[in-house]
């Protein structure tokens, strides 16, 4: 330990009961007592914090299993101020689905954490890269791992293809050698992530989305299907997989939707629901290992971090509106600003 402990009083977001909009959310900021460490457990000193919309959903009351009162936010870059003293200096990155929700998050200047679950950051990426990539990466991972994985040749097809999650989708498939790579949005547009082949898009409000992949793979179809909307593309991503097509869902709006059962087993076809909340921090610790030699190469790339898109804590409710907005930049806290 070097002591730094007994001195890190510091500012934290705290969030005491539900409200049923953003505005009504009794957001508050606080003087938050010197953390106690205790043994194996290390102090990290935030210096970024992504914004997701999970995190914000929590604050709102939408998590059942949160606790209250506590301070939000799931990832984090920044570097460790006491503890193992192997650690202490080290800028390091995280992410954790019990973060933010089931106890005190990222969203403050200082977070505990047990020293086990603590990585160092890539050093080809800034601190604030660091903690913009969290929940997008880790989500997207975990969804093509449960799923078997990306081989080279696939044809994967991402439903949601400009979001943070299906960006990071894009980078994992190209990165893995996908044969084909297609991106879906409802209007259209030009792909805006980074990608390590061709990203084919497709306009939603124009094409037919199964016809459209069918007739450019020679009938094949999808092999991967990351549908990270939910149930607005499901009868679309179903006609569009292919033989042993594989389905990934993280997301939806409606809970019902119509479900053809005759198309699903002459399909031979399997759905994987992902729920990265079930992930504690030594989870997001694994995936984040092995996400860091694609980061180290540039195979990977960290979502942009726009000087617009930063905000105080002092701005908290201002970012998360605008993630609520569906802002088109990673959202990011900045503690020290």
């Amino acid at each position: 330990m070097t002591g730094t402990a007994a001195s890190a009083t510091g500012t934290a977001v705290r969030v005491y009961e539900k409200a049923a909009d953003i505005d009504a959310v009794d957001l508050r900021l606080e003087t938050v007592a010197p953390p106690a460490l205790g043994s194996g457990q290390c102090l990290i000193e935030v210096r970024a914090a992504g914004v997701n919309p999970s995190d914000v959903k929590a604050t709102l009351g939408l998590m059942p299993h949160a606790v209250w009162p506590r301070t939000p936010g799931r990832d984090y870059g920044g570097v460790v101020v006491d503890g193992p003293a192997e650690l202490v200096g080290k800028e390091v990155w995280g992410s954790g689905g019990e973060l933010g929700i089931r106890r005190d998050g990222s969203h403050a200047r200082y977070l505990v954490l047990d020293a086990a679950s603590v990585r160092e950051k890539p050093s080809t990426i800034t601190l604030e890269e660091a903690g913009a990539i969290g929940v997008p990466f880790v989500t997207a991972f975990e969804g093509l791992r449960t799923a078997g994985g990306v081989k080279p040749g696939d044809i994967v097809l991402v439903l949601g293809g400009n979001g943070k999650v299906g960006q990071a989708a894009v980078q994992i498939a190209t990165m893995a050698g996908a044969g084909r790579v297609f991106a879906v949005e409802r209007t259209k547009q030009d792909y805006i992530g980074h990608a390590s082949g061709p990203v084919e898009m497709i306009d939603a409000s124009t094409q037919d989305i199964a016809s459209h992949v069918r007739d450019l793979t020679g009938g094949h179809g999808a092999d991967i299907v990351y549908n990270t909307v939910g149930s607005p593309y499901f009868e679309q991503a179903n006609k569009a997989m292919a033989i042993k097509g594989r389905q990934i869902f993280i997301s939806t709006i409606d809970r019902a939707v119509p479900f053809d059962i005759f198309q699903f087993y002459r399909g031979r076809h399997a759905f994987f629901g992902i729920d990265t909340l079930a992930l504690d921090s030594g989870d997001g610790a694994e995936i984040l290992d092995a996400l860091k030699p694609g980061f180290e190469s540039g195979k990977l790339k960290p979502f942009p971090v726009l000087d617009r898109s930063v905000y105080s804590l002092e701005a908290v409710k201002d970012a998360y509106k605008a993630v609520l907005k569906g802002a088109r930049d990673r959202v990011v806290l900045r503690p020290g600003r």
